[in-house]
């Protein structure tokens, strides 16, 4: 996955529907937050065995909403200036060092 590649075609897509001035990292985590609500809303009262055996037809539907999450998110990098690969290999270093192995 580009994630430079993603956020450039992100960046085209809203500007083809004059949608920049709505894209705001505030409007971008609110609505961020909403998809996240529906990928958890397939999960909601099933058994943790049933979250783990979906159909066909609910796995695909919740492939759906983690891409609405991503793209989301991918967005609120790119208006924030933050450098998703960077944040990301900083936090599994800061992670490393906070939940260190068992010895």
């Amino acid at each position: 996955m580009d994630i430079a590649d993603l956020q450039q075609r992100l960046r085209a897509f809203a500007q083809a529907r004059d949608w920049q001035p709505y894209l705001t990292p505030k409007n971008l985590a609110m609505a961020m937050v909403v998809e996240a609500a529906e990928l958890v809303e397939i999960f909601q009262w099933k058994t943790a065995e049933e979250s783990q055996a979906l159909d066909e037809a609910t796995r695909s539907h919740l492939g759906e909403e983690i891409a609405d999450v991503l793209l989301y998110l991918l967005q609120i990098a790119d208006r924030s200036g933050v450098d998703v690969a960077q944040a990301v290999e900083r936090k599994l270093l800061l992670n490393a060092q906070k939940y260190p192995t068992a010895p």
